[in-house]
């Protein structure tokens, strides 16, 4: 397998934009494309027991969103393609800082639509590299280097892949 400059797999036979997000209606697609974001603003957020996390986590989390584009998942590949068109800086019509009772909610449903419409495989994929989203920027807080996550960041990630349908 080639690998790009970058270390990723190199995008050679995969298709420009799968065919499965045609199966989406706006409103189910604009779901998926923004739960990643919203999963990382919330991951970032300090709160009870999270410390400040600053730009590190907030880069940790980016990276994490442009991982997905090396997924063996054709659903996580046009999500992060759809989430880099994006080029206007408008906010979307989902994306907003939401408290944490409404990106669970938004986690539910995003399972919800997932479970309707996507291939398992791909429905798994997508669930979980949200997941790292947020185990990511949970891992970048200052000084947490090697650390578990703190008490209140299990609780977080816990609550997360609780609605994700992860476990």
């Amino acid at each position: 397998m080639s690998h790009s400059v970058a270390g990723e797999p190199s995008s050679a036979g995969r298709r420009a934009a799968p065919l499965t997000t045609a199966v989406y209606s706006a409103a189910e697609w604009d779901l998926l494309t923004s739960l990643p974001g919203r999963v990382l603003v919330a991951a970032a957020a300090p709160g009870p027991g999270r410390p400040e996390r600053g730009v590190p986590a907030g880069l940790a989390g980016l990276d994490a969103v442009a991982a997905g584009r090396a997924f063996d998942s054709d659903l996580v590949r046009a999500v992060v393609a759809a989430i880099y068109a994006r080029h206007d800086g408008a906010p979307q019509s989902g994306e907003r800082l939401t408290d944490l009772v409404d990106l669970l909610a938004a986690c539910r449903a995003a399972v919800r639509v997932l479970r309707r419409r996507a291939d398992p495989a791909d429905s798994a994929a997508y669930r979980q590299w949200v997941q790292s989203v947020a185990a990511r920027v949970c891992r970048a807080a200052p000084g947490s280097a090697g650390q578990p996550p703190s008490p209140a960041d299990r609780r977080f990630l816990d609550r997360l892949g609780g609605a994700l349908g992860l476990g």
